[in-house]
């Protein structure tokens, strides 16, 4: 028999964790960070309910932080056994995770020179040399190839969809009657006809599902996201202006890359500065670069004319803390992308400081933010966020697309269940808040009949 333990994404789009056991198997699938809520923040710091000693491997659905971000703790609680992912979530991951431990470590550097922790001194949550120890234990596996974990378990990655990696983990076993079970875990499930990557694979059957809600509770714009990205630009820059983009470094900043493109060599945009300011979101776009094995058509099609997708015609990646700064000090109408995508860190911060108070700026957000973030607090119509401790005026104009959304929306995750040709067993809505989980479980209820459940944090589900 085997069973389910959930240990995070569970009324949330973040800290991504659950546990399968099947005999003397203990998989955990997704070691995510959580973010956003402080009470969630805190989960982080609190003590895993599970012995990482028990664990024998760990498998990635994807690099995104909210999915991998934890790694480094369980190293730091004493885990030392494999974790398997796609390679080019691995490649990805030798980026995202030494980043992560950086903005720990800076976090901890700043509050203790501000004295604004409660803790003397503030400690990170984990350490580059934690980071770096994660990284030691990843180990790539090419899509649709079978790989055993343990001897009990058979475990495959199809394509997500969603970015460069992501994978659906597919798991297999053996009950005592020999007859086999199957459990999907969609991870963040992508989206069809999106620049750059192939549609998300189908799944036709699975005894288990786990899907996740982020979007259960809403629908895409219909609108064409490359026009509403022209008129954003070209408002504020009639205004001289500066379009300020938080975007996740992984993912969003390259399709924006390749949208920007686009819209300059039809001239629905000035050719202007776009300063791509993170260092990760800079290595990330090399990657990029680098697996072109796994675009969809039209990305390799115009990859093979020499075309490079990823650059418009003054695209300037600013690595250095001096060439981030020098965009600072520039009034000249420009477009900055920079991380993170929910402005939780990183060098959007001193962006938003210098830009949020004047109307003439605008911000675009193109990703979901979480409950918490600053970037719900933006979206919310606050007049104030408050950054590096201070309060700062929102003035700029505001604005979502909420089109160029990795993630699939409400009718798009309904087509994808679609293709099953039978109910699963069981079906089990996560990663959502909790208006969006309950949304889709009616959603799937009346579409399809099937049997959902909604579980709650650290709830352990006997699949039977």
């Amino acid at each position: 028999m085997a069973s389910l333990r959930f240990l995070g994404a569970t009324g949330t789009v973040t800290g991504s964790k659950y546990v399968l056991t099947h005999k003397n198997s203990n998989i955990m699938v997704d070691c995510g960070l959580f973010q956003g809520l402080k009470e969630l923040r805190l989960r982080n710091w609190s003590p895993l309910k599970v012995n990482v000693n028990d664990l024998d491997a760990i498998v990635l659905t994807h690099a995104h932080i909210d999915h991998t971000g934890y790694l480094p703790r369980m190293i730091k609680q004493g885990y030392n056994k494999p974790v398997f992912c796609t390679e080019p979530t691995r490649d990805l991951l030798e980026i995202m995770l030494l980043d992560s431990a950086h903005l720990q470590e800076e976090d901890a550097k700043y509050a203790n020179k501000k004295g604004i922790s409660k803790h003397s001194p503030a400690m990170p949550l984990y350490s580059t040399e934690d980071a770096k120890k994660a990284i030691a234990l990843l180990k790539g596996i090419p899509y649709d190839t079978p790989f055993r974990p343990t001897s009990e378990l058979i475990m495959t990655f199809q394509d997500a969809g969603h970015i460069l990696g992501s994978a659906f983990v597919i798991g297999r076993w053996q009950e005592e009657s020999g007859e086999e079970r199957k459990i999907v875990f969609s991870g963040d499930l992508g989206r069809s006809k999106r620049p750059i990557l192939k549609d998300p694979s189908t799944v036709i059957n699975a005894d288990y599902l786990l899907v996740e809600s982020t979007y259960g509770n809403r629908l895409h714009e219909q609108g064409d996201p490359k026009e509403e990205l022209s008129r954003i630009i070209n408002d504020t820059i009639n205004r001289k202006g500066v379009v300020v983009i938080p975007s996740f470094a992984v993912g969003r900043t390259q399709e924006l890359l390749y949208t920007l493109r686009e819209l300059e060599n039809a001239g629905k945009i000035p050719v202007l500065p776009v300063y791509v300011d993170s260092p990760m979101a800079i290595k990330a776009t090399k990657l990029y670069s680098k697996h072109t094995d796994i675009y969809d058509k039209e990305a390799k099609a115009l990859k093979e004319q020499g075309i490079d997708v990823l650059l418009t015609r003054r695209t300037e990646f600013t690595e250095s803390v001096d060439a981030s700064k020098r965009i600072n000090a520039s009034d000249q109408p420009c477009i900055i992308i920079s991380a993170s995508g929910m402005m939780t860190g990183g060098r959007i911060l001193h962006h938003l400081m210098r830009r949020l108070p004047s109307p003439k700026n605008t911000i675009v957000f193109v990703g979901y933010q979480a409950e918490g973030t600053r970037g719900r607090a933006l979206q919310s119509g606050n007049e104030k966020i408050k950054i590096h401790g201070e309060q700062v005026r929102s003035a700029a104009a505001i604005e979502t697309i909420s089109d160029f959304s990795a993630h699939a929306d409400y009718n798009e995750i309904l087509n994808w269940l679609g293709k099953f040709e039978k109910a699963p067993r069981r079906t089990f809505i996560v990663h959502g808040e909790p208006e969006s989980s309950i949304n889709l479980k009616k959603l799937i209820d009346e579409k399809f009949g099937w049997i959902t459940h909604i579980p709650v944090y650290e709830e352990v589900v006997e699949l039977n």
